[in-house]
C-alpha cells in the first residue's frame, strides 16, 4: 500500500523547498500568489490533507520568548553593543518572573529570520535589540506584521514604526547633556555620532543636542551644528577624533553619541596631548560599565536597563495574551564624572549611582 502523500512530495513536484510547502498552505504573504496557487494545485492532485492535529500543536504557545540580537561592529570578537549586555539581564529576569523560558539568537540582515520564526514556532513571540541601519530589516519587520507574529523592539520610538516599542528618551537625553556643559561655560561645540533616518536614536540625541545650543543662544536656528559621523564602536571614536583635531576646527566640548565613540574619541585627543577636561569636555551615551573605568571617567546618560527589560518582556506577554500594549518612552539620568569638569549637578552623582544600582539588583 503506497504512503499518503507529504509535504516533501509536494515540494519535490512544485520544485521548492518544503518550508515554502508549508507557508504556501497557510497563506503566508511571503509565497507569492502564482507559487500558492501553483503548490495548492499540486496538493489537491496528491489528496494531500493538512495534519489538524499537528497543526494545532504548532500553534499552541511553547512559553518561551525569542531574544534576536543583530550583530554589530565591537572592537573584540562578541559582535554585541555593550549597552545590550546590560540589558540582557534584567530581560532574563522578566522573562522567568511572566513564566517564559528565553532564547537567545544572533540575526544577521541577510538571514530570513523572519520567515524562520514563521515555520518553526520556536517561541510565541520575539524581542528585537541591536542599534544598526533601521532602513536595512525594515521590510522584515513589515513581513512580521504580515504574519501577526507578536513581536516588540527597542529603539527610537515614532510614528512609522510598526508594532510596539520601548525606547529610551534620547532627544532629552541629549538636550541634558548639553545643557549641563553649557552651564559649566563652554561655547565651541562638536557633536560626534551618524544623525540621520538610519539611526535614528543618534538623531533624537543630535536633536536634543541642537535644540540646546540654540535655546542658549550658541548656535542660530539658521546654522548648522558642528557635527562628525560615526558609529558605535570605539575605532571609529577614534579615527573621527583624530580627524577633527587634524581638521583645525575650534572646540571645547564634544558631545558624543554612544559611550564607545567617547572612549575612542578620549583615546585620540590624549594621543594629542589635549587634555580632558581642562582643555576639551568630553561627554557619551548609556553609561555601559566601561565609562566609569575610563581616564578620566566619562559622563554620561544612564539609560535605566532594568525597567526597559521589564517593559519589554511585560509587552511582548501582553500581546502573546491578545491584550493592548503600548510605546513607552524611558526617561534618562544624566551621571556627572571627570570628563567634563564638574560634578555638579542636581541629577545622580557617582555616589548615587552606586546606591541606585544597589538597589535594583
Amino acid at each position: 500500500m503506497k504512503d499518503k502523500a507529504t509535504s516533501f512530495d509536494i515540494a519535490h513536484m512544485a520544485g521548492v523547498s518544503q518550508s515554502t510547502v508549508s507557508r504556501a498552505l497557510r497563506n503566508s504573504p511571503l509565497v507569492s500568489i502564482e507559487t500558492r496557487n501553483k503548490i495548492k494545485e499540486i496538493a489537491k492532485q496528491l489528496n494531500y490533507k493538512v495534519d489538524k492535529n499537528a497543526s494545532n500543536l504548532r500553534q499552541q504557545q511553547s512559553k518561551t520568548i525569542a531574544l534576536l540580537l543583530f550583530e554589530d561592529p565591537t572592537s573584540d570578537d562578541s559582535k554585541i553593543n555593550p549597552f545590550f549586555l546590560t540589558m540582557l539581564g534584567s530581560i532574563t529576569r522578566a522573562s522567568a518572573d511572566a513564566g517564559y523560558d528565553l532564547l537567545i539568537s544572533f540575526q544577521q540582515f541577510s538571514n530570513d529570520w523572519h520567515a524562520d520564526f514563521e515555520d518553526t514556532h520556536k517561541a510565541d513571540g520575539i524581542i528585537l535589540l541591536g542599534y544598526g541601519d533601521f532602513v536595512n530589516y525594515q521590510d522584515k519587520i513589515d513581513k512580521l506584521v504580515q504574519q501577526s507574529t507578536h513581536f516588540v523592539r527597542w529603539g527610537a520610538i515614532n510614528d512609522t514604526s510598526p508594532g510596539i516599542t520601548i525606547g529610551g528618551d534620547n532627544y532629552n537625553g541629549g538636550r541634558m547633556l548639553t545643557e549641563h556643559l553649557l552651564a559649566l561655560g563652554h561655547q565651541r561645540f562638536v557633536f560626534i555620532g551618524g544623525a540621520n533616518s538610519s539611526c535614528p536614536e543618534f538623531l533624537d540625541r543630535f536633536n536634543g543636542f541642537k535644540d540646546a545650543l540654540c535655546h542658549a543662544g550658541v548656535l542660530d536656528t539658521n546654522q548648522t551644528a558642528h557635527h562628525w559621523d560615526a558609529i558605535s564602536t570605539e575605532t571609529s571614536g577614534y579615527n573621527v577624533g583624530k580627524a577633527l583635531i587634524e581638521s583645525g576646527e575650534q572646540f571645547d566640548a564634544i558631545v558624543c553619541a554612544s559611550d564607545m565613540i567617547a572612549v575612542g574619541v578620549m583615546s585620540a585627543l590624549q594621543e594629542a596631548d589635549i587634555r580632558v577636561p581642562d582643555d576639551v569636555a568630553v561627554v557619551g551615551y548609556d553609561n555601559i560599565p566601561l565609562s566609569k573605568f575610563t581616564s578620566p571617567p566619562l559622563t554620561t546618560i544612564r539609560q535605566n536597563t532594568q525597567l526597559a527589560g521589564r517593559y519589554l518582556v511585560d509587552a511582548l506577554v501582553k500581546l502573546i495574551n491578545k491584550q493592548p500594549a503600548e510605546n513607552i518612552s524611558i526617561p534618562g539620568e544624566l551621571v556627572t564624572r571627570r570628563s567634563c569638569g564638574s560634578t555638579a549637578t542636581p541629577n545622580i552623582t557617582e555616589e548615587q549611582e552606586h546606591l541606585l544600582e544597589e538597589d535594583l539588583t
